[in-house]
């Protein structure tokens, strides 16, 4: 098979870094500022568990509609500062997104996307800020499957051991054993867009090694048990229209078996005041990735 053409970003983004709560945060811009405007206000991108803001580019570049996006790089991901701490928090990522959007578009209400773990944040914020959120999209942000109070004491001290276990992600021998491991772990991704990647999830050691551009502390579960209940009344409190997108490969009961069956999913988003679904074909949970074209052509419309 002849070397795909390299991608060449149509809209490359513009990188700045922001303290955000004792961190310097990585943050995407694409376009200007000056884009924004009653119905066209600023598009914020979240992304998931183990990614960057890099990937969004794919469907920035397929969107038709001029819009000022900004895609931040969580704690510990990407380019990011990851915090002095062995474990992460969820709440810290409500904390970040709301200082985030205090400084760089205060007083105003924004666009807001979120893939997977992005995804739940945006829904957990937009019930905690209505007023800050204008429309919302949740790619595959499902949530996590409900926890038994009686499940804490098993839970805390499986996470007491992990803390004293360290970490580790593993190193690849290259940039080209980077974007094979994209592809292993999605086989839609395509050759050039793995290529695109490859860069922007990694970054090559003094040793000549290339590193996953995450903290190895994500690994580690929260001790914090999911409260299902607390997260519906966040959901049910979303005063905007919220458009939910999927693939049609992707399978909750991979990630969590019986333990989350569809069902219960479908019944949390009957609290959702005004939604809107759609599902990308062939696309699976890295749909932003599978089918950046068509995912941009329903975020134009719903955005409009």
């Amino acid at each position: 098979m002849p070397p795909s053409k390299p991608y060449v970003p149509r809209r490359p983004s513009c990188p700045t870094s922001l303290p955000i709560r004792g961190l310097r945060y990585h943050v995407h811009h694409w376009g200007s500022p000056e884009w924004i405007g009653p119905d066209t206000p600023a598009l914020v991108m979240l992304h998931g568990w183990m990614d960057v803001g890099a990937s969004f580019q794919f469907v920035v570049d397929a969107m038709a509609s001029q819009r000022y996006v900004i895609a931040p790089d969580w704690r510990g991901f990407g380019h990011s500062e990851a915090p002095q701490a062995d474990s992460y928090w969820f709440p810290d990522y409500l904390g970040d997104l709301d200082t985030l959007l205090d400084q760089l578009l205060p007083d105003q209400a924004v666009d807001l996307l979120g893939h997977s773990m992005g995804g739940n944040v945006a829904m957990l914020y937009a019930g905690i800020r209505p007023q800050r959120i204008r429309r919302l999209i949740n790619l595959e942000g499902f949530g996590l499957p409900a926890s038994r109070p009686t499940s804490a004491p098993k839970h805390y001290a499986a996470w007491l051991d992990e803390l004293k276990a360290p970490q580790e992600l593993r190193p690849y021998p290259s940039l080209e054993a980077v974007a094979h491991r994209l592809r292993k772990n999605n086989p839609l991704l395509r050759p050039e867009f793995a290529d695109w990647l490859a860069p922007h999830w990694a970054r090559q050691r003094e040793d000549g090694q290339w590193e996953i551009l995450g903290d190895p502390a994500h690994k580690r579960r929260n001790p914090v048990l999911y409260q299902k209940d607390e997260v519906l009344a966040c959901w049910a409190a979303i005063a905007a229209p919220v458009l939910w997108v999927e693939g049609d490969r992707t399978d909750v009961a991979k990630w969590w078996g019986d333990r989350y069956p569809r069902a219960d999913f479908e019944s949390r988003l009957q609290v959702v005041r005004q939604l809107e679904r759609r599902v990308l074909s062939p696309a699976g949970h890295m749909l932003h990735h599978d089918q950046p074209e068509a995912l941009a052509a329903h975020l134009d419309a719903f955005l409009a």
